[in-house]
């Protein structure tokens, strides 16, 4: 029997493994937790995660990366009822212990998708190029070519990638929050997903050789901005000609 048990762990498929380990193999996560939840998420949440009408969604299924992604941003616990969470500072009792304990008890109520491993989530084991061409056929509808974000419909937006770190990049991609679809290994791959990261990754450590990104959003921000300048310089040109010919007559 317990040999029997063994050759399954060889086969079973990994989220399953993971999924087990932290809803059953860490018991003590999942208790404190689930205390963890009770004080700082059932309000919006409902006692048991099943979601509260017009005040937050079922948690059941949504996996520990989601939780990850969540509250390592910020996003969550909510300040106030918005269109969209904003990325911000975390809670005063948010760190790396209660996000995992809070983690493995929305895991054990319904499975999905667990947090990235460090080698998923390496920018040095990806090709930023190959990167570059899913993200713009992927994500520059939203996020704008450099990741600097961009306004969507009812008050949502997607928000800048310059903040946001390899494990949040690849959570982001997995659980879909906000507007954002989800991108599963059938869209895209996990080795897709970190050549998407290294892109990323790059792009926030991208200087700006002439001084000031203007938000690297294009063309038209920096023509305005040349054009201000340009037509002040004139002006003031104009200004300086006209007061040195009166001064000469």
């Amino acid at each position: 029997m317990g040999l029997l048990g063994f050759s399954y762990t060889l086969v079973a498929p990994t989220s399953e493994r993971a999924d087990a380990a932290i809803a059953s193999g860490r018991a003590d996560d999942v208790a404190e937790g689930k205390k963890l939840f009770q004080q700082s998420c059932a309000s919006c949440h409902g006692l048991n995660a099943e979601g509260i009408q017009g005040r937050g969604p079922t948690l059941v299924g949504v996996g520990a990366a989601s939780v990850d992604f969540q509250v390592g941003s910020g996003r969550m616990p909510l300040a106030t009822l918005g269109a969209q969470a904003p990325r911000k500072k975390p809670a005063p009792w948010v760190n790396e212990d209660t996000i995992r304990q809070l983690s493995a008890y929305v895991q054990s109520l319904g499975g999905g998708p667990t947090v990235p491993t460090a080698e998923q989530v390496d920018p040095a084991k990806g090709n930023r190029a190959k990167g570059g061409e899913l993200f713009r056929a992927n994500c520059i509808q939203c996020h704008n070519f450099v990741g600097a974000g961009g306004a969507l419909t009812q008050g949502k937006y997607a928000p800048e990638l310059t903040e946001a770190t390899p494990t949040q990049i690849y959570e982001a991609m997995i659980t879909g929050p906000q507007a954002m679809p989800v991108f599963n290994d059938s869209i895209i791959t996990p080795e897709q997903k970190r050549d998407m990261i290294a892109y990323i990754i790059g792009l926030q450590h991208e200087p700006n050789p002439g001084g000031a990104g203007l938000g690297r959003i294009g063309p038209v921000t920096e023509g305005l901005v040349l054009w201000v300048v340009g037509i002040s310089l004139l002006v003031l040109a104009a200004i300086w000609i006209t007061a040195k010919k009166r001064q000469a007559q």
